[in-house]
């Protein structure tokens, strides 16, 4: 469904991506993880051209996003959501104007629009909240409307930027229950930029390990946390084992290390 191959993004002097190249399948959770700058939020921003990439290529369905004109772009966009660090949503709208807005831009009825919110907010758990404005609402619950916003327009790929990045701790786990049951039912290919290490246990199909713009590993979970080749793999691992020790993380009711 996805394949980015080759890509490059340079800032002045500075490279942010360099040469990475990277599959997704259909239905196929991945979740792209590294320390901070290290080029991820870069390269998934690539993937709709939020940020134009400076070489390789981004295929979607076969087709090269980097050579869309704009309105082949704004099509292809309709198929991708995307689900921001910040909630940006209209504080003078509705959780549910929100997220039928760009529906009617896109120049759907107003009625069906209004059905596919609904439905959208029906599967965040925010259908009780479709008349609350964002300052009634936490920032847990902003953010679950912003995934609706992306939902929908029913995407066949869903891009997540880090979106727990702007939570309080205590938020963060209403997001991340939404993420999880969403990657159940596979209904969308996710790639996800995340810093939640049990997130990326529990869900993640495949995990890619980025450093310094570079991919440096990637495997199914118990390879690349349990049994590292890489020096930022390994340095996971320690986390891991820490948290496991001081009894902070489990997988499936049970100790990984």
């Amino acid at each position: 469904m996805l394949e980015i191959q080759h890509l490059k993004k340079h800032f002045g002097k500075v490279t942010a991506v360099e040469d990475v190249s990277l599959q997704v399948a259909a239905g196929e959770t991945v979740v792209l993880m590294g320390p901070s700058g290290c080029g991820k939020s870069t390269t998934i921003r690539t993937v709709n051209r939020l940020i134009e990439a400076d070489g390789g290529s981004v295929l979607f369905c076969g087709r090269n996003i980097l050579h869309m004109n704009d309105e082949e772009l704004r099509q292809v966009r309709k198929k991708i959501g995307f689900v921001f660090q910040q909630f940006n949503l209209i504080s003078r709208l509705t959780a549910e104007e929100n997220v039928m807005l760009g529906l009617i831009m896109d120049g759907m009825p107003r009625e069906l629009a209004k059905e596919k919110a609904r439905e959208a907010l029906r599967k965040v758990g925010m259908e009780s909240h479709a008349t609350h404005k964002s300052g009634e609402m936490s920032g847990g619950q902003q953010q679950r409307v912003g995934i609706a916003r992306a939902l929908a327009f029913e995407p066949e790929l869903m891009l997540w930027d880090e979106p727990t990045a702007s939570l309080d701790p205590i938020l963060v786990r209403e997001v991340l229950v939404v993420m999880e049951e969403l990657a159940k039912y596979r209904s969308s290919a996710m790639l996800v930029v995340t810093h939640e290490i049990p997130f990326a246990l529990h869900v993640a199909d495949r995990i890619v390990l980025m450093e310094e713009g570079k991919i440096r590993e990637e495997g199914i979970p118990s390879e690349v946390f349990v049994r590292p080749v890489s020096d930022i793999g390994k340095k996971y691992k320690e986390l891991i084992e820490y948290q496991t020790n001081t009894n902070t993380l489990t997988l499936a009711g049970k100790r990984i290390a």
